[in-house]
């Protein structure tokens, strides 16, 4: 449902945990959310106007873990993603709460990853 759609923009609510994604379908010209919910982080790279979605996917923590090392150490005494003492504790930690390593993966533009417990797709004028 989110294959080739173009973001149209995106919405990082820190109060609220929510991060809205705004994309359009080019092929109904319909516009879809990608809607992630109660996200602990996230990390962006090459956002750019007419940014195209290839997938999005979902793995779990050690995964999110094993791919981060770097981002994670730098992070860390500034209490990011959270406060935790070894990486193993961060992975229990992340884990234990439900948490899901989501990858946003593009054909052009935009792409990276957030760590949230839910992601639901709305197509505009279906919402609940």
């Amino acid at each position: 449902m989110i294959h080739d759609n173009v973001i149209l923009s995106y919405t990082v609510d820190l109060q609220n945990e929510q991060i809205v994604i705004h994309t359009r379908d080019q092929s109904s010209l319909k516009e879809v959310d990608i809607v992630l919910k109660e996200v602990s982080c996230h990390h962006f790279e090459h956002q750019l106007k007419g940014s195209i979605v290839l997938a999005m996917t979902v793995s779990n923590i050690s995964s999110f873990i094993a791919g981060n090392i770097e981002i994670l150490q730098n992070g860390k005494n500034h209490g990011w993603p959270t406060a935790y003492e070894t990486l193993d504790e961060l992975e229990q930690k992340l884990t234990e709460s439900g948490y899901k390593y989501f990858n946003l993966y593009s054909s052009y533009g935009m792409n990276g990853w957030i760590v949230a417990k839910d992601l639901d797709v709305v197509k505009k004028g279906e919402e609940e």
